[in-house]
């Protein structure tokens, strides 16, 4: 009997392992609590427009739908838009749109060739810069620095402006030096639309690249190769000098030293950095529509102008839903390839 009284009175594993719970329970109902005014902020400001963009995309949503009967309790529409599936998408994917010279296709490439293009000339620059800057009795390093950060720093819409301007036809600066330099100066560098690359397909334009292509070109990789400048200096200053010494010694040439050393050990930093300027580019919307337009003729529009251009001034919102919906697709295979390509920076964190 006292034994059995001992046991009925001392707390059992079950009892521990309830407390426990129950414990566990309160801690994170006080951590949800915490959050829930943040959670409440994202679905009114990120999660409900999105679902309402995918159900815009399967109708014929325009300007025209926007009226609202404000006598009920919640918001409705006084004309709701006609359901129509996957219409949008089949119109956007085949090019069935009202729109001067629109081919989805021939966008998404000239998207993706515009965003490598950029990336790539970004990084050779800005890691040419950084290693000339990283010369060892340079003068002046930090203000050279200093001075090449600006482009980065100004916004890209100020910068659009400024090279939109540059490339005017008649008063731009870059006629006017060409000019001065007694070559040709009456380039009609953003209106000219007889393209110097045209790539079709069964009669599909693929790829088309007009002058203009050169003048957004040239303002992006103005703006965007300072970035990497940045990167690269930090990336080299981590570098040990004795690594080039060593290498010296060994009889290396500079040449490669870059491919055996700075280039090796720069890399970890760097990829990230290309990672970023991939997206970042990739959804480039101040340059191109500030210094082409999409122009001439629609041929430098990528994919976040033309779907701008849906809404503003074609009121198309469930053919602009459709259309971005499908952007974001793109993006999330941009994002998988891109960290696919990161894992292959692992090793050298190791």
């Amino acid at each position: 009997m006292t034994t059995v009284a001992q046991s009925e009175g001392r707390p059992t594993d079950t009892n521990f392992q309830a407390d426990a719970r129950r414990r566990k329970w309160r801690q994170a109902g006080l951590a949800y609590l915490y959050i829930l005014p943040a959670a409440l902020i994202m679905i009114f400001i990120t999660f409900y427009p999105i679902g309402y963009q995918i159900y815009m995309s399967f109708t014929d949503f325009t300007i025209g739908n926007l009226r609202i009967d404000t006598a009920t309790v919640l918001p409705t529409l006084l004309n709701p838009p006609e359901f129509l599936w996957l219409e949008n998408y089949v119109r956007v994917i085949t090019g069935d749109l009202a729109l001067t010279n629109y081919s989805f296709v021939r966008i998404l490439t000239f998207n993706l060739l515009w965003t490598f293009v950029n990336v790539f000339l970004h990084v050779a620059i800005g890691i040419a810069i950084a290693i000339a800057l990283d010369t060892k009795d340079l003068p002046n390093k930090r203000l050279y620095r200093s001075l090449f950060v600006i482009p980065w720093a100004l916004p890209s819409l100020v910068s659009g402006m400024i090279w939109a301007n540059m490339w005017h036809d008649r008063f731009g600066g870059v006629n006017l030096l060409l000019q001065r330099l007694g070559l040709p100066g009456d380039t009609r560098w953003l209106l000219e639309t007889q393209p110097f690359v045209d790539i079709s397909i069964a009669g599909e334009p693929v790829l088309v690249l007009p002058l203009a292509f050169i003048a957004a070109l040239v303002a992006n990789v103005w703006l965007g190769w300072p970035f990497m400048m940045v990167i690269a200096t930090g990336a080299l200053q981590s570098i040990p000098r004795e690594v080039y010494e060593a290498a010296e010694v060994d009889g290396a040439s500079k040449w490669q030293q870059f491919w055996r050393i700075t280039l090796p050990l720069i890399r970890p930093a760097m990829v990230p950095a290309v990672m970023i300027g991939i997206m970042l580019t990739f959804n480039q919307f101040n340059v191109i529509f500030f210094v082409t337009g999409g122009g001439p003729l629609g041929l430098t529009e990528i994919l976040v102008t033309q779907g701008f251009k849906l809404v503003n001034p074609q009121n198309l919102f469930g053919v602009a839903s459709a259309f971005n919906i499908i952007v974001f697709f793109i993006l999330v295979v941009l994002t998988l390839i891109t960290n696919r390509v990161s894992r292959a920076t692992e090793p050298y964190y190791a």
